[in-house]
């Protein structure tokens, strides 16, 4: 690995691998130093797999704007490589009178936002659809779909592969330092500690962002970079009831979330989740006690299911800015330059719709490199 570099990318989730193969057409000199022994190992690998639309989320937002430009590019690159995927439309549904004025103002987000289209639909409309749900209204999206994730992962990483990328596996970054107009990076491997120079360094560290902003002297309290950790578990439906539904079917959203939901995989495999549960440390065990409580939010609507048809299957945590109890947060993708950091990129708080935005937050950040390379 040389001493100098143009770009050093931090993290290979799917966030990180879009960069990297977005910005070494452009650039012949990026490094990715990722931690694990390979890439897509924590937020990219443990999650509903799921291509969003881009409704949820308040006008010009960043994860407005990213998740419906990174909706359409998403299908693109799936048809262009041949990642398997599912264009199946959601459902978000109503079980009550006060729900449907939920769905009624997320249509006019959706409309907001460029989300195209999207149909209220009545309880009659409905059951042609989706005969087994029993609600009295529902928004119908039809673009969202599901996605092998862990092939877009390799997708990402073989283009930027193609492109001269270097990727350095089992190597952490414990220190950042602007000096002489560049940045000396230090990182940890098995041999030990050593530092390389770059020009640019792009923070996607997922889980660990605040903490690699805090390595570089951001204050992430001042800077409002703190994360949360939010767990999600997931509980799969027996496959002798997944045939109830033909389409995603979610609740309308809770305050930390989307709710929990019905959702179909590529391979056909139906699961409930995720729940919501702030926790202090990552970890992934699924605790069967928390049947009870995904039996009774998936029964309001799909009244057919038993408890004995689920089943504990994953689990996943992710990297919030919201805390318990706040308010909307946006992602923050940022060059920082005007805390006397030019050249360093953060991202922080990208959590869901993270995948399906990854394409497009991934054309934007090259454009903040182009900028400070030039």
């Amino acid at each position: 690995m040389p001493a100098e570099v143009d770009v050093i990318i931090i993290g290979a989730g799917v966030v990180g691998l879009a960069i990297a193969a977005e910005v070494s057409q452009f650039n012949k000199n990026v490094f990715v130093f990722e931690k694990n022994r390979t890439f897509g190992l924590e937020t990219s690998s443990h999650n509903s797999e799921v291509i969003h639309a881009g409704m949820y989320y308040p006008e010009n937002s960043f994860k407005a704007k990213f998740c419906v430009r990174g909706n359409k590019l998403l299908y693109e690159i799936c048809r262009k490589f041949n990642i398997n995927h599912k264009k199946l439309g959601k459902l978000i549904v109503a079980a009550d009178d006060v729900e449907s004025k939920e769905v009624d103002r997320l249509y006019r987000q959706g409309i907001k936002n460029g989300v195209a289209g999207l149909r209220i639909l009545a309880r009659d409309d409905i059951k042609r659809l989706e005969p087994n749900v029993n609600i009295v209204a529902a928004l119908l999206s039809p673009s969202t779909g599901v996605i092998d994730s862990y092939n877009l992962l390799r997708c990402f990483y073989g283009r930027a592969k193609e492109n001269g990328a270097e990727f350095i596996f089992n190597t952490e970054v414990i220190g950042i330092e602007r000096k002489n107009g560049t940045y000396r990076v230090d990182i940890r491997d098995d041999e030990g500690i050593s530092s390389v120079t770059a020009k640019v360094v792009i923070n996607a560290a997922g889980l660990f962002s605040d903490r690699i902003a805090q390595s570089a002297g951001i204050d992430p309290v001042k800077a409002g970079y703190r994360l949360h950790y939010c767990k999600g578990q997931y509980f799969s439906l027996d496959p002798g009831v997944g045939h109830l539904v033909r389409r995603l079917v979610y609740p309308v959203p809770e305050q930390a979330g989307v709710g929990i939901h019905i959702t179909l995989s590529v391979d056909g495999s139906v699961r409930l989740g995720p729940d919501t549960k702030y926790v202090d440390k990552i970890e992934y065990t699924v605790n069967e006690n928390d049947k009870a409580d995904f039996y009774r939010a998936a029964h309001r609507y799909l009244p057919s299911i038993a408890p004995d048809d689920l089943a504990p299957d994953f689990a996943g945590v992710r990297p919030k800015l919201q805390g318990l109890g706040e308010g909307f947060r946006d992602y923050v993708i940022r060059d920082e330059s005007d805390k006397g950091l030019p050249g360093l990129i953060n991202l922080i708080g990208i959590e869901s719709p993270g995948l399906t935005a990854s394409p497009a937050i991934a054309e934007y950040v090259a454009g903040l490199t182009s900028e400070a390379l030039n």
